[in-house]
């Protein structure tokens, strides 16, 4: 869940679209904002979908969940309003991660190897990075039609590794924001480094707890 919620790839599209937005020096405050009050709704959503799901579910036939439609079927009993609403947020959440996902990974390429990238250019300006994104679009939809895909299990894997490789973009991520050649006068505060180092030690404890749970299970 943790890997779902705080991702790699967040970290990297939120920088890639503040640049690519223009903000400014007068603009920077309303952007943070912005950014810290789609962290908490994203929370305060993700915990209400667990509890209603989970407390729907369970009620009826408590079974656990190995596929996208059995979740959806297991909300049929109280009516087609919790089925329809369900398979909604599914379609846009969806729509969503093929869109953003491989756009994230477009923008990290492209800019780690100095090629032009962002939307907001024509595609004889930046040809490489549409086309590293319409690429990752076909894979991914490639993979999805693949008969008897494990999707659900492809699902967790990657994002255990998700939560995994936080705690290491978190980490680099804290020192470059202190450094004051680089940011300047926009440098952590005392608050929010204290949120931001409280949240990388929260990963890497979940994430040496999920290590351990894992051997103990091998042996």
């Amino acid at each position: 869940m943790v890997g779902t919620t705080i991702a790699p790839w967040m970290q990297f599209y939120l920088q890639a679209a503040v640049v690519e937005k223009g903000i400014t020096a007068k603009e920077y405050v309303s952007s943070r904002i912005e950014v810290i009050v789609g962290c908490f709704m994203t929370s305060v959503i993700a915990f209400f979908i667990i509890v209603a799901c989970a407390g729907a579910i369970w009620s009826v036939r408590p079974r656990d969940i190995q596929t996208a439609q059995e979740a959806a079927l297991g909300l049929k009993p109280f009516g087609d309003y919790a089925f329809l609403l369900f398979s909604a947020g599914l379609f846009n959440a969806s729509i969503f991660a093929a869109c953003i996902l491989p756009l994230s990974t477009a923008y990290s390429v492209c800019e780690g190897l100095g090629f032009e990238a962002g939307v907001n250019k024509r595609l004889k300006e930046a040809p490489i990075f549409y086309s590293l994104y319409t690429l990752l679009i076909v894979v991914g939809a490639g993979v999805i039609l693949i008969p008897k895909f494990p999707l659900v299990r492809m699902i967790l894997l990657s994002q255990v590794l998700n939560g995994i490789l936080l705690p290491f973009v978190l980490i680099f991520m804290v020192l470059l924001i202190n450094k004051v050649g680089i940011m300047g006068e926009w440098t952590n505060s005392r608050g929010f480094n204290l949120v931001s180092w409280a949240a990388v030690v929260i990963m890497i404890g979940l994430t040496l707890a999920l290590v351990g749970i894992t051997v103990r299970g091998m042996l």
